[in-house]
């Protein structure tokens, strides 16, 4: 017989946007319970990324991505300052290599100006191969507020805050299935090892890469509410040697992404992607994340737009991620879906949609309005 538990609050998902969104429903009184499906925090999404922080630039003007992207990059900071993060402001350029893409990176500039993005400037492509002897542009543009940081250690932060505040994280429990009960509470049943039963008043699924899943699996909630859904999945290469560049480097963007851009990891080495593999299916289950060394013929092509001298052999596969997209190649690129009962009419539940990059930067920002959701009776 399956036990039955009550709580007041549960958040399904301990990528980087659960964690924030129980650590700040943590700070309201709510004591969050974080069911993961994993055997620990940020397995999914968030620890296959590129740990940038992103300055905001590239979203169209009022969506949720420019202004969450920003809102969240300005609590990021100071967050990770308090809590003795890994982080460094180390800025960016956008680079263009031929005239085409000068225009393409100057209407990112006249974008930035429109989004608030501080500090923005035009670099021109004499200035910018002084600076970086390496590099091959035209024209480039400079983010000083984009940095790379330590996601692991600012997840272990989250779980700190949450349980600090009462809350709590249960590994190895997933989520197979959901009602909406008639006193409007939400009963949950876990699998893993100890199957039990939860009963909740507030409900969030940032489930990520399930969250569809999770929806589907929910009786009682109409899924026709829930976006389209596609998967593309985007592989890194590694380079050895002393870095070539003391910024990071983003070419102008690509269909379904910022193109194959140079970022530094945490111990300064340099690391090239993601490219965009649009997938033929959209069950994570079925995700291969082996890096096909073959890629590397498209990677050197990429780099060696904007690093003409990558020597022959210096790229090593290393990681690869996949993104919940809810739009597909060759379309518009779809917004953040935060859906809370203002759209679904079930009170106390929020369901998260297509939360890729700049999720992980947005993610403080996102916890904000999901909590605010959540909690309106």
């Amino acid at each position: 017989m399956t036990d039955t538990y009550e709580t007041e609050c549960v958040v399904i998902g301990a990528g980087a946007v659960g964690l924030a969104c129980a650590a700040e429903l943590a700070r309201r009184g709510q004591e969050p319970l974080v069911l993961e499906r994993g055997q620990g925090v940020g397995e999914g999404i968030s620890s296959r990324n590129s740990e940038v922080v992103h300055g905001g630039m590239y979203y169209p003007t009022g969506s949720l991505k420019h202004l969450l992207c920003i809102e969240g990059r300005r609590l990021l900071y100071p967050y990770l300052a308090s809590r003795g993060v890994f982080h460094r402001k180390c800025g960016k350029w956008i680079v263009a290599t031929s005239e085409r893409e000068d225009s393409e990176i100057a209407a990112i500039l006249v974008r930035s100006e429109k989004n608030g993005v501080e500090g923005m400037r035009a670099v021109s492509g004499a200035e910018a191969r002084a600076l970086e002897p390496n590099l091959n542009c035209t024209s480039a543009i400079e983010s000083p507020e984009t940095g790379i940081f330590d996601s692991h250690g600012y997840m272990l932060a989250l779980v700190g805050d949450i349980e600090a505040n009462g809350g709590q994280v249960a590994f190895e429990t997933p989520v197979v299935r959901a009602e909406l009960l008639a006193d409007g509470r939400f009963m949950l049943e876990t699998g893993g090892t100890d199957g039990t039963r939860l009963i909740c008043r507030t409900l969030i699924n940032s489930a990520g890469l399930h969250a569809h899943a999770i929806a589907r699996a929910f009786h009682g909630y109409d899924f026709d509410h829930a976006p389209p859904f596609k998967l593309a999945k985007g592989s890194y290469f590694g380079c050895a040697g002393k870095p070539a560049f003391s910024r990071l480097i983003y070419p102008a963007p690509v269909d379904g992404g910022l193109g194959v851009h140079l970022t530094l990891d945490l111990a300064g080495r340099m690391r090239f992607g993601p490219d965009v593999e649009w997938l033929d299916h959209s069950d994570p289950a079925r995700v291969d994340y082996t890096v096909d060394p073959k890629r590397s013929e498209k990677f050197y092509a990429a780099i060696r737009k904007y690093w003409p001298g990558l020597p022959d052999g210096a790229l090593t596969p290393d990681y690869s991620g996949c993104r919940p997209k809810l739009s597909g190649s060759g379309e518009p690129a779809a917004d953040f879906r935060i859906e809370g009962p203002e759209a679904h009419g079930v009170a106390g539940l929020v369901h998260l949609y297509g939360i890729e990059s700049p999720g992980l930067t947005s993610s403080l920002a996102i916890a904000l309005r999901v909590a605010e959701a959540a909690l309106k009776r």
